[in-house]
C-alpha cells in the first residue's frame, strides 16, 4: 500500500498582521461611537469582523482570502455613508462621519500590496469607490441624497487618495525587503549558471569553436601579416605583478619581447593610454642594430586593455597611417574575441583548481585518516599477540607494511592535487620542487636541468605543463623501478619544453594502469595546442617530452634531455 501523504501545514496569519487589523478595528469602533454616539452603529465594526476571518483563518487562500477583502471594502463604502447619515443632526459634519470608517480601508489594501497583487489593489480601489458612490447615492440628508454634500465628497475623496498612496508605499517597500533578501541567498550561483550556459551555447558557434587565446593569437598575427610588414611580431597579454605574456610570436627569429609594464617603452605607454604607439625602437630587451620600425596597439574590449600586438620592421617608416588603420581594423573586434577566450580560460582554470582543492581535502579528512586508524589497529594487535603466533605476526607486518605504503601515496597525491604554479616562483621552480619531493619519498637521484627566463607563459599553459610533469614523474616512480631521473625545463615564452627521464625497465614492460596516465599527458598537450613525444630511452628507460610552441632553433625534442643526462 502507498502510504497516505501527511495533511498539508496550514498558513496562518502573521501575529503583527492580525493584531494590525485588531487595532484598527478598535480605532474605527471608537471613531464612529465619537460621531455617532449610537451603539448600533457598531454593526458595521461586527461586519468588519466577520469579513477579516478569511484573511486570519487562511491567509493565502486562492478564493476565500480575496472575497474577504472584497466584503472588506464594501462594507467600508457602505457602512461609511450609513454613519455619515447618522451624523446629519449632530454638529459633526457628514464629511466625518464618513471619516469615522474610511480609516479601515488601509487594510485590505496594504495587504494586497503586500502580496505584490497589484491588479487586487486597483479592483479593491474601484470597488471601494464604486460602494461609496451607491452608498451615498441611497442615503439621504434632509431630503437631497448624500453624494451631493461637499463634506462627504471630501472626506471619500481624501481616504480614497491616502488609501491609494499607502497601498503604494507597502508595494515599495514589499519590493525593497524583497531584494535585500535576494541579496542574501546565493544568486550569484544561478546567475553564474545562467552566464555559463550562455557561454557553452555561444562558444559553439564560434567559428572553429575555440575558445583558446593561443589560437587567436595566431590568427591575429596572420591577418595583420596580411596587411603590414612585420618582420617580428607578437601578442602580450596581462599575467599579473606588472608584467605581460606573450601569447603567440612571429617572424624568422625569436624574440625576448620587454614584457614589464614599468619598464620605459612604447609597450607600457601603449598599455596605460589605450592609443597605439609608432618608434623607431624595438621593443625587444636586445635592441637590434639599423632601421626599425615598430607599431604597438593595444586591444581594448569595451573600456579594459586585455592586450598588446607588436609589429616590427627592419625598416625606417614602415607603418604610415594608411597601414596603421588598416591594422586597428582587424585589431578592433580581435579584442573581444581574446577577452572572451582569457575569460574563458580563468573560469575553467578557478573551477579546476577548486575542485582540486575539494578532493584533496576530502581525501586528506576522510580515506588518508581511515587508513591511519587502520595502521593504528595493526599496531595495536601486533602488541598485544602471544609470542608463539610468529606465522600471524608476520602477516600483520606485511599488512602493516602495505598500509603504510598506501599512506605514503596518499600524501604524494594530496602534494599533486595542491601544488599550484606560483606566480612568483614560476612553473620550472613548481617543476623542481614535485621532481624533488617525490624522488625523495621513492628513492630516486633526481637531475634538474632548468633553462627559465622572466617571462611568463599563460596561466592555463602553465598549469597544463604542470600536470603533465607531475604524471610523468608519477609514472617513472610507481611503473618504472627506475633508480635515476632527469627533469627538463626550456622556457622561452610561448614556447615551452618539458622533458622527464628516467633509466627504469621501459615503457614496453610498464603496468597497464600506467597507460592510462599517458592517454591523460597526451589530452593536456593537446588541450595548450601542445605535442607530446613518449619514446624509449638508451639504454635503458623512457622519455616524456611536451613542446608548446616553436623551439628558438630547430632540433629534436630530446637534445635538451640527451646533454643533460651525459653530464
Amino acid at each position: 500500500m502507498t502510504p497516505e501523504a501527511p495533511p498539508p501545514t496550514p498558513i496562518r496569519a502573521h501575529p503583527l498582521a492580525v493584531a494590525a487589523r485588531i487595532v484598527m478595528l478598535a480605532l474605527v469602533a471608537v471613531l464612529v461611537l465619537l460621531t455617532t454616539q449610537q451603539l448600533d452603529q457598531l454593526w458595521w465594526v461586527a461586519l468588519l469582523i466577520v469579513a477579516g476571518l478569511p484573511a486570519v483563518i487562511a491567509p493565502r487562500h486562492a478564493v476565500l482570502a480575496p472575497l474577504g477583502r472584497f466584503a472588506e471594502v464594501i462594507i467600508v463604502g457602505i457602512g461609511a455613508s450609513q454613519v455619515a447619515e447618522h451624523t446629519a443632526g449632530n454638529a459633526i459634519g457628514q464629511g466625518t462621519g464618513a471619516a469615522a470608517l474610511l480609516p479601515y480601508l488601509s487594510v485590505p489594501l496594504t495587504v494586497t500590496a503586500l502580496r505584490r497583487r497589484s491588479r487586487e489593489s486597483a479592483a479593491l480601489l474601484g470597488v471601494a469607490t464604486l460602494a461609496l458612490v451607491v452608498g451615498g447615492a441611497v442615503s439621504t440628508t434632509g431630503g437631497d441624497p448624500l453624494i451631493s454634500k461637499p463634506g462627504y465628497l471630501a472626506a471619500c475623496a481624501q481616504w480614497l487618495i491616502l488609501a491609494s498612496l499607502g497601498t503604494l508605499a507597502a508595494s515599495t517597500l514589499q519590493r525593497i525587503m524583497q531584494q535585500r533578501g535576494e541579496a542574501g541567498r546565493p544568486q550569484p550561483y544561478a546567475e553564474a549558471t545562467r552566464l555559463l550556459t550562455q557561454l557553452r551555447s555561444v562558444a559553439r558557434q564560434l567559428p572553429g569553436a575555440t575558445l583558446d587565446p593561443g589560437g587567436i593569437s595566431e590568427h591575429l598575427l596572420e591577418e595583420l601579416r596580411g596587411v603590414a610588414r612585420a618582420d617580428r611580431a607578437a601578442v602580450l597579454s596581462a599575467s599579473g605583478g606588472g608584467r605581460l605574456v606573450v601569447l603567440a610570436q612571429a617572424g624568422a627569429d625569436r624574440v625576448d619581447w620587454e614584457t614589464s609594464l614599468d619598464a620605459d617603452s612604447a609597450i607600457a605607454e601603449a598599455w596605460a593610454s589605450q592609443n597605439h604607439y609608432t618608434t623607431n625602437r624595438s621593443q625587444a630587451r636586445s635592441h637590434r642594430r639599423g632601421d626599425v620600425s615598430a607599431l604597438v596597439v593595444p586591444l581594448v574590449a569595451g573600456v579594459r586593455t586585455v592586450g598588446l600586438v607588436i609589429i616590427e620592421a627592419d625598416a625606417a617608416g614602415a607603418y604610415p597611417p594608411a597601414v596603421v588603420h588598416e591594422v586597428t581594423a582587424l585589431t578592433g573586434p580581435a579584442a573581444l574575441r581574446l577577452e572572451a577566450a582569457l575569460l574563458f580560460d580563468e573560469v575553467r582554470s578557478l573551477a579546476t583548481n577548486e575542485e582540486r582543492q575539494r578532493l584533496a581535502r576530502e581525501i586528506h579528512d576522510g580515506v588518508a585518516q581511515e587508513l591511519v586508524m587502520v595502521g593504528y589497529g595493526i599496531d595495536n594487535a601486533l602488541a598485544t599477540l602471544p609470542d608463539d603466533a610468529k606465522e600471524t605476526a608476520e602477516e600483520l607486518r606485511t599488512l602493516r607494511g602495505e598500509v603504510t605504503r598506501v599512506i605514503t601515496e596518499l600524501r604524494l597525491s594530496l602534494f599533486e592535487l595542491r601544488s599550484e604554479v606560483d606566480r612568483h616562483g614560476g612553473l620550472a621552480a613548481a617543476i623542481s620542487e614535485y621532481a624533488r619531493t617525490v624522488g625523495a619519498s621513492g628513492g630516486l637521484r633526481v637531475h634538474v636541468t632548468l633553462d627559465d627566463t622572466t617571462a611568463r607563459l599563460p596561466a592555463a599553459t602553465e598549469a597544463e605543463l604542470l600536470r603533465i610533469a607531475q604524471e610523468a614523474i608519477t609514472n617513472a616512480r610507481k611503473h618504472a623501478g627506475a633508480t635515476n631521473l632527469w627533469v627538463s625545463c626550456s622556457i622561452d615564452p610561448p614556447y615551452a619544453q618539458i622533458e622527464v627521464s628516467d633509466d627504469g625497465q621501459g615503457i614496453a614492460d610498464q603496468r597497464p594502469d600506467g597507460r592510462y596516465g599517458l592517454a591523460i599527458m597526451a589530452e593536456r598537450a593537446e588541450r595548450i595546442r601542445g605535442r607530446l613525444e613518449i619514446s624509449p630511452r638508451s639504454p635503458s628507460g623512457t622519455t616524456v617530452a611536451v613542446v608548446v610552441g616553436t623551439p628558438p632553433r630547430r632540433g629534436s625534442v630530446r637534445d635538451s634531455v640527451t646533454a643533460s643526462e651525459g653530464e
